[in-house]
């Protein structure tokens, strides 16, 4: 009777805990028993593994084979366990030596020919490797994505055969360099110079970007409410290294990572008909949603009141804290989900309602009706709402007049630099306890927004909102506190869709 034990990773959210496969191998009977709460996939290794054992050239031991995936309370998934579960046949049978499988982790699916197919996860397997202090063997294919864990050593490999090779002294693996060397990945994110009069529109999303504000857009089809929104990703500064690895761990888990993209802010669009799982995050095993793969980016919501109004409500809690808990009947997860709110609508369903030269042909209950798709509390939770009216014929005809985004988020950067080192985190993200100390107008402004809050009857939170706006604006301006301007311009922003009463 032998006995071998091999490290790997599973995947709990974010977080990839480690497993110790336990390979046993007795005299009886031939069979292959998988435990450890396994689901199918898992299962289905037995199947992989001997075939891949096999076509590989090595013994598949006729004996009485127990493979224990512990610890067995927690849940396993997916294909990643093949690898581990091959070597400690291996081992278990003497034929690699099972002190080279010390100090090592391995992940990775097998294919029938025993090579290696990606898996998901490998930067969270790569960065919970570096806290243990032990190598990692993956697939190839993961190599990049795991290697942005500085600091841990990856092997990558093609196949069983070659990772075998290694650990026996034959042909050793190079560990794997970091390739993504550039400061930021490819940013193909359009400039806002296409984007033709709409001076009041562009004027708020530099304001939006610069503090970190979630922002609605609304006007009749054809304005540039999503031309607008698609240029904002183009005027914020790029992710810093803790930010993209969170990013591209969130990716990395559903299979989406692309190394081109690192450190550039993901924009997430979802069509209006996604559910709540898709939004939000869920699933039997929980997956993150469109709101954590925004994660550090833009969440752009065309169609907003076409939106399920209960998908949308389930936001109202992320945008306050960042983070979103998935729970189901065996399984827990929390993911971050830090990302900025950008939305865009039509007026009413035929879309001319106030247009200057098309007649709208809803009724008032059918406005109503539309309007109030939105609630209270999630229009509370938007910082900026602009009217986008449509271009006239001298605007689009003549050459563009506006600013290319380079020389936008130069500014936005300067500003986003002072709320950083003044407080470290940009203005939207203040707590309210902060606000106050921080945000605090002179005179002209607080006479200014006492006024605001009385002739409009703002919340509490809607008036916290308003300073934090004011110090964005202040930030952009380079003054030191907001003033009766700031103020001024800060208000206007929340007398927009449905606040204008």
């Amino acid at each position: 009777m032998t006995l071998a034990l091999v490290r790997t990773r599973a995947l709990d959210g974010l977080a990839a805990p480690e497993v110790t496969v336990e390979v046993h191998i007795a005299f009886g009977m031939p069979s292959f028993t998988l435990v450890g709460l396994p689901d199918t996939e898992v299962r289905e290794a037995r199947d992989r593994v001997r075939a891949a054992l096999l076509i590989s050239k090595f013994e598949f031991p006729q004996h009485r084979i127990t493979v224990n995936l512990a610890p067995a309370d927690l849940p396993k998934e997916g294909g990643r366990f093949d690898l581990p579960i091959a070597l400690g046949i291996l081992a278990a049978s003497k034929q690699i030596p099972a002190r080279a499988l010390e100090g090592q982790e391995f992940c990775g699916e097998l294919s029938l020919d025993g090579s290696l197919r990606g898996i998901r996860g490998a930067l969270a397997a790569a960065l919970a490797a570096r806290r243990a202090e032990r190598a990692l063997f993956l697939p190839r294919i993961n190599a990049d994505e795991a290697a942005l864990a500085r600091g841990v050593t990856i092997q990558p490999a093609d196949s069983l055969l070659t990772i075998c090779a290694h650990l026996t002294g034959q042909t050793a693996i190079p560990p794997h360099a970091v390739s993504v060397t550039a400061d930021t990945g490819e940013d193909d994110t359009p400039d806002l110079l296409d984007v033709r009069g709409q001076f009041q529109a562009r004027r708020a999303l530099e304001v939006a970007a610069a503090g970190a504000h979630s922002l609605l857009f609304y006007g009749p089809p054809g304005t540039g409410k999503s031309m607008l929104a698609r240029r904002l990703p183009g005027l914020l500064p790029p992710l810093d290294e803790d930010e993209a690895l969170e990013s591209a761990a969130i990716y990395s888990i559903v299979g989406g990572f692309d190394a081109r993209r690192w450190r550039v802010r993901p924009f997430r669009s979802p069509h209006h008909s996604a559910s709540a799982a898709a939004l939000i995050g869920g699933g039997s095993t929980p997956t993150p949603g469109e709101i954590s793969l925004a994660h550090h980016g833009i969440l752009f919501l065309d169609e907003f009141p076409e939106f399920n109004r209960r998908v949308l409500e389930s936001m109202r809690e992320p945008l306050e804290t960042g983070a979103v808990c998935v729970s189901r009947a065996r399984q827990r997860a929390e993911f971050p989900a830090r990302f900025q709110l950008v939305a865009a609508m039509n007026p009413c369903p035929c879309g001319y309602s106030g247009h200057p030269s098309r007649a709208c042909t809803c009724t008032p209950v059918q406005i109503a009706n539309y309007h109030a798709r939105l609630s209270g509390p999630m229009l509370d939770r938007i910082d900026l709402t602009i009217e986008v009216p449509p271009v006239s014929y001298s605007d689009l005809a003549g050459r563009p007049t506006g600013e290319p985004s380079a020389a936008v988020r130069a500014r936005v950067i300067r500003a986003r630099e002072r709320q950083i080192s003044r407080q470290g985190v940009p203005n939207a993200r203040l707590e309210a306890g902060r606000v106050e100390e921080l945000c605090a107008p002179d005179a002209a402004g607080a006479a200014l927004a006492e006024a605001a809050m009385r002739r409009l009857n703002l919340s509490a939170r809607a008036y916290h909102r308003i300073l934090r706006v004011a110090r964005t604006l202040a930030d952009l301006s380079g003054d030191d506190r907001p003033g009766a301007m700031h103020m001024a311009e800060a208000i206007q922003y929340r007398r927009g869709f449905g606040r204008a009463k």
